[in-house]
């Protein structure tokens, strides 16, 4: 007896339907027809003899069966992603499509500078970006929805390979007239607990900043608020806090047209490690390699 083989079509179904929990969302992103994705699941689950998903008028809940297949799909899926990267990585290196993911507290500062010259010099390469926060992003590169990510270390990034790009100072902003007269780098204790202002859960420059203070009382009165950083240079321009922020925004001019004054922090964590990373063992390990070089250059 001849067992029934799911089809990657079916499989990629499967998996945005758990990922956007809603047959619509999931149609987009698959950019089929609603009807489509449901016949199609309905085709795996009636040659599968199983029940993966159950429906409701407001809710899709997957079965713990369809969970685990769920799980098995990521990876096949992921398997099928590399058999193409190993095709494609045996052409001209650096050509030819790369899916990477960014955390915004990179993108907007480091891209602008990079990507002119990436164009201009590998205009093979065709490099789509998406923005994600550093959790969103390592689960991006698990799942095969990105190939490469360029976000912040330390961060628990799973079975990966990395490039270190550069290593970003970490600055205190304060709003005028507040800053230590004292010129020259500031320690932690310069910080009030009180009026400190971060970014929200999931962006790792949080944790980054905390841990570069090494004052556990940051952590339980910082005020977890911004966005974006932008964000929150605008609040501590308006006299609400202090920050902390990269070296790499101030250098893109993110205080240009406030009061904010940046000092260096005093810290031997005082830095973050800008890094290109990718799945252990991916076939196009040297490209990737090779692209992180290009980054560097930049």
């Amino acid at each position: 007896m001849t067992a029934y083989m799911p089809t990657l079509k079916q499989l990629q179904y499967l998996v945005a339907l758990h990922s956007a929990g809603h047959f619509g969302r999931a149609a987009d992103a698959c950019n089929v027809s609603q009807s489509t994705l449901s016949a199609g699941l309905r085709d795996l689950e009636g040659l599968l003899g199983v029940t993966l998903v159950e429906r409701t008028k407001r809710a899709v809940r997957f079965t713990p069966l369809g969970n685990q297949v769920v799980e098995k799909a990521h990876r096949l899926l992921r398997e099928a992603e590399e058999l193409s990267e190993l095709v494609q990585s045996s052409g001209q290196p650096l050509s030819g499509e790369v899916r990477m993911s960014v955390i915004p507290t990179i993108a907007p500062f480091l891209l602008p500078r990079l990507l002119p010259r990436l164009r201009r010099e590998r205009p093979q390469l065709k490099l789509y970006l998406r923005e994600e926060t550093s959790a969103l992003a390592v689960e991006s590169l698990h799942h095969g929805r990105a190939d490469c990510v360029l976000l912040a270390l330390p961060f628990p990034t799973g079975e990966v390979e990395h490039e270190t790009i550069e290593l970003d100072a970490l600055y205190v902003a304060f709003p005028a007239g507040t800053a230590p007269e004292t010129a020259g780098d500031v320690g932690p204790d310069a910080i009030d607990a009180d009026r400190l202002l971060l970014l929200e859960d999931g962006h790792c420059l949080k944790d980054h900043a905390l841990d570069a203070c090494n004052r556990p009382e940051l952590r339980a009165s910082a005020t977890m608020i911004g966005t974006s950083l932008h964000t929150l240079v605008q609040m501590v321009d308006n006299g609400l806090g202090t920050t902390m922020l990269p070296e790499m925004a101030l250098d893109a001019g993110i205080l240009n047209g406030t009061g904010v004054i940046a000092r260096p922090l005093r810290s031997d964590l005082a830095n973050r490690e800008i890094a290109l990373v990718w799945r252990k063992n991916s076939p196009r390990g040297d490209e990737f390699r090779l692209l992180a070089e290009e980054l560097r250059a930049g």
